[in-house]
């Protein structure tokens, strides 16, 4: 146990509970008192924000501090106003003279004036206000009281372009507030060591311990066990619909995790239609309405409801009472994941937390039983943090100015105490400051892209102040697809898919959804959103209006948020398993006799290796091979292999990619082509792909320019908003476009093309992790000819020349299909 001692007030507190603080908790108080700043590293559930916090609470105590002392920063709005509520209670419990407050983009104007001059003693808040604070003029009177800094969640957010302006924000605030010590809290990673330095990075002087918490009940998971046929593909989990529900009234409060908003809503509205014990069901995603979210949170906070179908948006640590089933539908595709999952389920160290994963179709049964073998193993397979992005550092460069003149040097010297940016050369610096300046070289001549001036004693400032205007508008790193509002209005008569009046104002808004969606719907035609089945009835500024429809058979929302690339780790477990038939009494029959099918009639794939099929079927010829390294590797991959089929001039017509495989098609018999070395699967997978092939065909695609509009809205290039005014998705794009246009033919190595070209290869098609296989399998490619399908191939199959339909009719055409593909396999037809 620390040596250290709680006062009497807290201390009691905790005895009249018959609670006391756990070690780890205690910990984290004598370390801070030592002077240091810390990372605690403990499991969901086991009491992180109170430790955070305690420090703040002890020095409080006594009601002399005047001034802002701890500022807690989390990666949602939600989970700051979920810590309010339960930091609240306790100090008033306690009687503590201390002030509370949240900040957010729900805040009112005039209080967010207030907190800038006169801030409470603890201020809750996210990556972007600590942004928008540090650019105003009063900063350093609102920050130079501060102590203490607590970064929840710190693994969510190291990961992305949110964690780079977190980083950037922390290096100001270092400079600001002198005597500052950092609290980390963080879910269990697979680097700690690497989370303790980006927090001990702005303040080289101050020792930062790694704490962690031992002990704890592992928890216990299980892969439902089914009597219905499993799924040759498709994510919808509909066979398991049943046995869910089944499930879901065995148990005080279930919450189903899915990995998109659309299986959110199909689940959801799957669960409803057998919903006959009227049991209360809610939803909760990114697309909802703030006030539904809400209301859902609350009635899960106070036990009112029976389950929550959720997405991510539920992933982190929000309070939600009594939970005492996880249910993941849907291969979790990191063990990480599902731990920081599995932590929402059941609060009490002591008690193993429960879990279920339902896999939705057969190759997911082998990525569940891979995950469950790595949670049990306690592995980890987070995701390291990456170098900063050139966007975001123009952001903040020009944020900085916005609160005062500075001088490059210096800020160059602080922003290099980021950890994302440690590494940064003063030439990429000197660039990007450029940019912001100037809009670069091809831009110059538009003053619109002037935006800071130099001075005679060479300081920069903003050129005017609309400069900072717009920039407070258009803070932030969270990129989505161009949404819309979705308003609920009355029926406007429909007929044959047409609307016989004019769209009316009023009615309640429903949520967002992504702008490209309606591009695609006629009047009239119906899908499901936020648990209901409308209509859609027109479209009118930033606002679709749709109506309540009766309909049965809707079309199915397809929202692109929510999509997780399949680890690394599990990928390789899952090869694993697959080349390991002593294993296969782990996973249902159905599965270990399709992998003994595939063992008769072809080969596996084995763990070092590449298995390529090459069959015809009908008048084309296929290519069918299983690297499991997840569909944008995937995707990549069939983009580069058929630019070199074509110029092999084997006649490549198509391909598909899914998490497990890649199917490329064409009218050239690739058998006879490999047979008679005129194709070498050598070359064909080259490691060199990733080169000059790679280079032409990014020059081509319209991925570079969507890639483009996205760096160029964080980097303040292109401003979505203006007072008064917010630009649509369609106008964003078009003028994105148009730079983009400019900047390629005239200066292709600026420095957003190089932001959009590091974004590109890192994220939109994993280029390292498809590096990482091509080198793995350099010589060890097994190629398996056939005179028809194979049985492993059937999955990805089935995506080929899909045909939309929805509802039931959906599943029941896809398990014909798939069996007619098996039939073919076996010699049957």
């Amino acid at each position: 146990m620390p040596n250290v001692s709680l006062p009497t007030v807290i201390s009691g507190w905790f005895a009249a509970r018959g609670w006391s603080a756990r070690p780890h908790q205690l910990d984290v108080l004598a370390s801070y008192q030592s002077g240091a700043s810390q990372l605690l590293i403990a499991p969901t559930g086991a009491g992180k924000t109170l430790a955070g916090f305690l420090p703040t609470l002890s020095d409080l105590v006594d009601g002399r501090f005047d001034g802002l002392h701890t500022l807690y920063i989390s990666p949602l709005k939600a989970l700051a106003v979920d810590v309010q509520r339960n930091l609240s209670n306790p100090i008033a419990e306690m009687g503590l003279p201390i002030s509370v407050e949240t900040r957010t983009g729900d805040t009112s104007a005039a209080k967010r004036a207030r907190q800038r001059v006169k801030p409470p003693q603890i201020l809750l808040t996210t990556p972007e206000q600590l942004a928008l604070l540090t650019s105003h003029p009063q900063a350093e009177l609102m920050f130079g009281s501060l102590r203490r800094v607590v970064l929840d969640e710190l693994h969510a957010l190291v990961t992305s372009k949110r964690g780079d302006l977190l980083a950037l924000g922390l290096a100001r605030l270092a400079k600001l507030a002198p005597d500052l010590r950092i609290t980390a809290l963080s879910a269990t990673v697979a680097r700690p060591d690497l989370l303790r330095d980006w927090i001990a990075r702005p303040l080289p002087d101050r020792q930062t311990d790694l704490l962690t918490m031992k002990g704890g009940a592992p928890p216990q998971l299980a892969i439902l066990e089914t009597e219905q046929r499993l799924p040759w593909a498709g994510h919808s989990a509909t066979y398991a619909h049943r046995e869910l529900y089944e499930t879901i009234k065995r148990h005080k409060t279930t919450l189903l995790f899915v990995n998109t908003r659309s299986q959110a809503e199909m689940l959801f509205q799957g669960l409803w239609d057998i919903n006959e014990d009227m049991l209360p069901i809610a939803l909760h995603h990114g697309s909802l309405s703030v006030e539904q979210r809400r209301k859902v949170e609350a009635a899960m906070a106070s036990g009112k409801l029976k389950a929550v179908v959720c997405t991510s948006t539920l992933d982190l640590g929000i309070d939600w009472g009594d939970v005492d089933l996880v249910v993941q539908v849907g291969a979790p595709k990191g063990s990480s994941r599902m731990l920081q999952r599995i932590g929402r389920a059941n609060h009490r160290l002591d008690d193993p937390s429960q879990a279920l994963l339902v896999p939705s179709n057969r190759f997911e049964v082998l990525e569940c039983e891979a995950a469950v073998e790595a949670v049990a193993e306690g592995h980890q397979d987070s995701e390291d943090p990456l170098p900063g992005g050139y966007d975001v550092l123009a952001q903040h460069v020009l944020g900085m100015a916005c609160a005062e003149p500075f001088l490059a040097d210096d800020l160059y010297a602080e922003v290099t105490r980021a950890w994302p940016y440690r590494d940064l050369t003063r030439e990429k610096f000197d660039r990007v400051l450029d940019f912001v300046a100037t809009g670069g070289y091809a831009l110059r001549a538009y003053e619109r892209y002037a935006r800071l001036k130099r001075t005679q004693d060479g300081l920069w400032r903003i050129a005017n102040p609309q400069v900072a205007q717009q920039y407070r508008l258009n803070i932030g790193t969270i990129i989505e697809e161009p949404m819309v509002r979705v308003r609920l209005v009355r029926a406007r008569g429909l007929k044959q898919g047409r609307t016989t009046g004019p769209i009316g104002a009023g009615g309640r808004v429903l949520g967002e959804m992504e702008e490209y969606f309606f591009g695609t719907l006629s009047l009239g035609d119906t899908f499901m959103f936020g648990g209901e089945i409308v209509a859609f009835e027109g479209m009118k500024d930033n606002e679709a209006f749709v109506s309540r429809a009766f309909s049965k058979d809707p079309k199915i929302p397809s929202y692109m948020g929510g999509k997780f690339p399949l680890s690394t780790y599990l990928a390789e477990r899952v090869r694993r398993i697959m080349d390991s038939p002593g294993e296969w009494s782990k996973l249902p029959d159905q599965v270990g006799d399709w992998l003994r099918l595939q063992r008769d009639l072809s080969v596996l794939p084995r763990r070092d290796s590449l298995l390529v099929e090459t069959f015809p079927r009908g008048t084309n010829n296929f290519l069918v091979c299983y690297p499991f390294e997840g569909r944008l590797a995937h995707q990549t991959l069939g983009m580069l292999l058929t630019r070199r089929l074509e110029r092999l001039r084997a006649r490549p017509l198509g391909f598909v990619a899914s998490e497990y495989a890649l199917a490329i098609w064409g009218l050239g018999d690739l058998s006879a082509l490999i047979r008679t070395n005129r194709l070498s699967l050598d070359e064909l997978f080259s490691e060199d792909m990733l080169g000059d092939d790679l280079e032409a065909w990014l020059d081509e695609s319209a991925l570079m320019k969507r890639t483009f509009r996205n760096c160029a809205i964080i980097a303040g290039l292109i401003e979505r908003r203006h007072p008064g005014k917010e630009k649509t998705g369609r106008q964003i794009t078009m003028s994105s476009d148009i730079i983009y246009d400019v900047l390629y033919q005239h200066e292709p190595d600026h420095i957003l093309i190089e932001a959009t070209r590091r974004d590109a290869a890192r994220g939109l098609l994993d280029i390292e992790r498809l590096g990482q296989m091509l080198a793995r399998i350099r010589h060890h490619i097994v190629h398996k000819p056939l005179a028809q399908i194979s049985p492993l191939a059937v999955p990805v199959m089935l995506d080929i020349g899909k045909e939309p339909i929805f509802g039931e009719a959906r599943e029941s055409a896809m398990a014909d299909a798939a069996e007619e593909l098996l039939r073919e396999a076996t010699g049957e037809v």
